[in-house]
């Protein structure tokens, strides 16, 4: 069998986080009570006129200054004519031969740098509901005017691993920024697929194929590798690869064709005779770009560089944003960055992988987290005790130093009781002594570990270690 390349172009559409919708006042909500949040505008009834959403306009500015995209001075919006049921206008408001960016992209880990076409803003369409056989399929235009950006990549990209990697790196780009919140399961980011193979080193593309509306990264490798697959043993078997768009079916792991595929002049885009020409000044431009926050990549440098962490460290905290946000907060109060991070990694993502939310301190608030950190380095708790602390905090209102002097999970020994302590477990565990000339090490341990037990947690471990190395060789000797 030969040896192929693949070839990948994306096509992204993620939902811009405005209050309203792109082209009338609607909210800009997700979840409401189907056909609520619709008009005429939106509907695109008989005297109804569009009014463009700023914010809209510069969100999608700010999203393309953030990928090093150019800026357009002079923006168009067209209508793209097609039917469907759930585009009750018959056309959707989009943009073709003058979008607001174009240019930029995003550098993967390995280096390569996956360029982009351009950056549009467009309306959403609303959102079809299949019922049974004698329901029928149902119409929601909620989701119809949501203003949508579409970034649209070069066929740059060459497996299932790199097209993943390039929309975790989007996603959290746009999420950092303030621009989208990329919810995949509710819709807010989706994914087109456009792949064709060609035989290895070629420089002849093959005829690519489009698989529409993929919403998860487990979606986009499963179809990327089916259709990889299928066009490999079409080739195989004589056969010609049809240009056509192609449904993906998750359930059953493979794709079908759903018409063959179109091209813009199928769509007879023209401007849009009720919305002006957008027209965006340099100065417009860079205000929009001093609002940009820091994003992922720039807080990986901050916690590498100034707060010392491992890069593996920086890159679980600034997965998310509501991670990163946490850990901030929490530094804001204490400055034991590695100590934080260690808590967080562990014990709080494990918490919240059953319990999902998008502010951890759902989980555990700063405050009582921090408490915990500052008492175990300083000795005030031991680690177990710092366990079941931070077991008894998750999801309450109680507060972190309060519950540990309840529970008697300070250390509280003074040293003549410290010493008691002591004392008396040399004495019930002298046998454990024989083996101090050959692994004194774990002789001590196994005795501070006796210590911390009888005393429930409330003896320093040092000091303890402390004593046992003072008094057992004299024991001995003895």
């Amino acid at each position: 069998m030969k040896e192929y390349d693949l070839v990948i172009g994306l096509e992204i559409h993620a939902e811009v986080n405005t209050n309203t919708k792109v082209f009338c006042s609607c909210k800009n909500s997700f979840g409401e009570e189907p056909n609520t949040n619709c008009c005429p505008g939106c509907l695109g009834l008989p005297g109804s006129l569009p009014v463009l959403n700023k914010k809209a306009v510069e969100y999608t500015v700010k999203t393309g200054l953030c990928l090093g995209c150019e800026i357009s001075p002079l923006s168009v919006f067209e209508r793209k004519n097609y039917f469907y049921p759930d585009l009750s206008k018959a056309y959707q408001i989009s943009q073709l031969v003058k979008p607001l960016c174009l240019g930029g992209g995003l550098e993967l880990d390995s280096g390569k740098f996956i360029r982009l076409n351009r950056i549009h803003l467009e309306e959403d369409a609303g959102k079809l509901i299949h019922k049974t056989k004698t329901i029928g399929t149902l119409v929601d235009n909620n989701r119809g005017g949501i203003p949508l950006m579409e970034l649209v990549t070069e066929p740059d990209i060459s497996s299932a691993s790199e097209a993943v990697e390039f929309l975790d790196k989007l996603r959290r780009t746009l999420i950092y920024a303030g621009v989208a919140n990329c919810k995949m399961e509710q819709g807010g980011m989706r994914c087109d697929v456009n792949l064709s193979i060609k035989e290895k080193g070629s420089s002849k593309l093959g005829t690519r194929t489009e698989m529409k509306n993929l919403n998860s990264f487990k979606m986009v490798t499963r179809a990327i590798e089916y259709e990889t697959k299928r066009q490999i043993e079409e080739i195989e078997a004589g056969n010609k690869i049809i240009q056509q768009t192609r449904k993906w079916d998750d359930n059953k792991g493979k794709s079908y064709a759903m018409r063959s595929k179109e091209n813009s002049n199928d769509y007879r885009y023209f401007p849009d005779p009720d919305l002006l020409t957008v027209t965006i000044s340099k100065q417009s431009i860079e205000e929009i770009r001093k609002s940009i926050p820091e994003l992922a990549k720039d807080r990986i440098i901050k916690y590498t560089e100034q707060y010392n962490l491992p890069e593996y460290d920086a890159r679980i905290l600034t997965n998310e944003k509501f991670i990163s946000d946490y850990f901030d907060q929490c530094l804001k109060l204490t400055n034991r960055p590695k100590q934080l991070s260690n808590w967080i990694m562990t014990q709080i993502l494990k918490v919240l992988k059953d319990n999902p939310c998008e502010d951890l301190n759902e989980i555990i608030n700063a405050e009582n987290l921090v408490a915990i950190v500052d008492m175990l380095e300083q000795k005030e708790i031991t680690r177990p005790n710092a366990n079941e602390l931070f077991n008894i905090l998750c999801f309450s209102n109680l507060k972190a130093k309060a519950v540990a002097k309840e529970k008697g999970m300070l250390v509280t020994l003074n040293d003549e009781e410290l010493e008691n302590f002591v004392d008396e477990v040399l004495k019930n565990f002298a046998d454990a002594l024989k083996d101090y000339s050959r692994t004194p090490e774990k002789v001590i341990m196994f005795f501070t570990g006796k210590v911390m037990a009888l005393s429930k947690g409330q003896a320093n471990p040092l000091k303890t270690q402390g004593l046992l190395k003072n008094k057992i060789p004299n024991i001995i000797k003895e």
